[in-house]
């Protein structure tokens, strides 16, 4: 299996077609289409290669390296372990689902698919990269598509929704941009004090205390401001409470393909840099802040359900369920990092962060699809009272929506239960107060989805949903992989589980 460079493969493949589709730019949709629904399953294909031969106790895998930049101590190093796996996996559902959803219906359907395909690249680049120099310009090059695909396509129509959709692109952007910013000048430290970008060397430092005495020499308060400054340019990403306030206005204003991707991939980046920067580099330091940063994660988990609750469009309110979802991830690592003792409640809370980052992508991406269904269908209408009685006019559509909606509120025996009772099984154990006021959260989510339910399915028919359409074949297929695996994780967890446990069960033995 290491006899192919399998893992720049599953990089560079959806950037060959999104270099294709640039150079066809009259290409039909339908043609546009199959061709960036072929690229993009290459993920998929490539991924479960991987898995195929993968072995989840032997650490990282596949491993890639080559010197780029000698001068600088620079090199092109990839590898997978069952952390970077996972969600290659996870983005190779999600990004072909979501193309063959959306590209025809978008204008410039050659252009949408190698914008969307670029995206692609970099999000797996962000995976798979071990060394800070390659992993960094993946990192920002999944802004570039991201910007165009919300501010060309998304907004709708009008001329008000199209610079609502400027606006938030910007913002995305700024807010985006400003994180990284620290981030990289908390690298360029980090490079100064040990010479490598290397997350594994570096991470071997932070090990044995060579790390914090390195920064040390440099200044009393450096090994501090380095930590603050890759924090923050992940906690903007993810993000984390207070910096969350970019994430609904682009979510709301993106076009429903890149929503999508946006809620069930790239979200994912921020949470994967927690585990896979700052837990392994900065334990030290990430311990000492726990206690503020695990009320922070609290904070993202209740106010974020309780926006929703306030929210009439319908996107604005998937939009802030995903702010208090991925809060769960967080909480759980932080719970982790505050308590810092090995057992089984670490080993549950970290499990279920992780399962939660792929469950949530299937949940969240359903939802957003199924919301971008709505709006198309009654000319651009998306307020949680402009419909009533779908489900009589659309039993098919009704029951795959419900379905979505019960996997995000975490009912028994769909994918969405089993990260959630791990995280919340494991916090309880290491931080039960937080854990406690966090259940606010649990509660909020199930009455806004409820909601959401009872007044758009059912009730008398009205408004846009007296008329409204079922789903057609090319829809039910977009969906029901999402919805088979909402039913395979959820009763079979440890299809997954099995390719965490070990790797977790590392990271816990680890802990002082």
């Amino acid at each position: 299996m290491n006899s192919l460079p399998l893992l720049s493969l599953i990089i560079f493949v959806p950037w060959a077609g999104a270099l294709l589709l640039a150079l066809l730019p009259k290409l039909p949709a339908g043609a546009s289409r199959a061709l960036a629904v072929f690229f993009s399953l290459s993920t998929l294909a490539l991924g479960t290669t991987v898995l195929s031969g993968f072995d989840p106790a032997a650490g990282l895998q596949c491993v890639e390296k080559h010197a780029w930049i000698s001068a600088l101590g620079v090199n092109y190093h990839l590898g997978a372990d069952g952390l970077s796996l996972v969600l290659v996996l996870l983005t190779g559902v999600i990004a072909p689902v979501a193309l063959f959803g959306t590209v025809r219906a978008a204008k410039q359907p050659a252009l949408y698919a190698a914008l969307f395909l670029f995206l692609q690249g970099a999000a797996l680049g962000v995976f798979l990269a071990l060394d800070f120099f390659p992993w960094f310009i993946f990192w920002e090059l999944s802004l570039v598509p991201a910007f165009f695909l919300i501010k060309l396509w998304g907004g709708g129509a009008t001329e008000s929704g199209q610079a609502a959709a400027a606006r938030a692109a910007y913002q995305f952007v700024i807010y985006t941009i400003g994180g990284s910013a620290f981030m990289l000048m908390a690298f360029a430290a980090l490079f100064v004090a040990t010479g490598t970008f290397d997350f594994v060397q570096l991470a071997a430092l932070a090990q044995s205390g060579a790390l914090a005495a390195k920064l040390g020499a440099v200044g009393g308060f450096w090994p501090h401001l380095v930590f603050l400054g890759v924090f923050l340019g992940l906690a903007v990403k993810v993000p984390l409470f207070p910096f969350h306030t970019w994430l609904p206005p682009a979510y709301a204003e993106a076009p429903i393909g890149a929503s999508m991707f946006l809620t069930g991939v790239m979200s994912k980046m921020g949470v994967y840099g927690f585990l896979r920067i700052l837990w392994p580099i900065f334990p030290a330091d990430l311990h000492a802040a726990a206690p503020c940063l695990i009320w922070l994660a609290v904070a993202g988990v209740v106010l974020g359900a309780y926006a929703a609750i306030k929210q009439t469009d319908l996107k604005r309110m998937v939009a802030y369920s995903s702010v208090n979802h991925l809060s769960y991830c967080l909480l759980a690592l932080f719970a982790v990092a505050l308590a810092g003792q090995p057992g089984e409640a670490s080993a549950s809370a970290l499990s279920g962060a992780i399962l939660q980052m792929f469950n949530h992508g299937l949940s969240a991406a359903a939802l957003f699809f199924c919301v971008g269904l709505l709006e198309s269908r009654s000319n651009g209408l998306r307020g949680l009272n402009d419909f009533g009685g779908v489900r009589t006019a659309a039993p098919v559509f009704a029951a795959l929506c419900g379905i979505s909606m019960f996997s995000s509120l975490g009912l028994p025996g769909l994918n969405g239960f089993v990260g959630e009772f791990l995280i919340f099984r494991g916090v309880f154990g290491l931080a039960p107060a937080t854990a406690a006021v966090s259940t606010l959260g649990l509660l909020a989510t199930a009455l806004f989805l409820l909601t959401f339910w009872q007044r758009v399915f059912h009730g008398p028919a009205k408004g846009a949903g007296v008329a409204f359409r079922d789903l057609d074949a090319g829809e039910i297929v977009t969906l029901l992989p999402l919805i088979a695996l909402m039913f395979v994780l959820g009763l079979v967890p440890q299809l997954l589980a099995g390719l965490i446990n070990p790797l977790v069960t590392s990271w816990v033995s680890h802990l002082p």
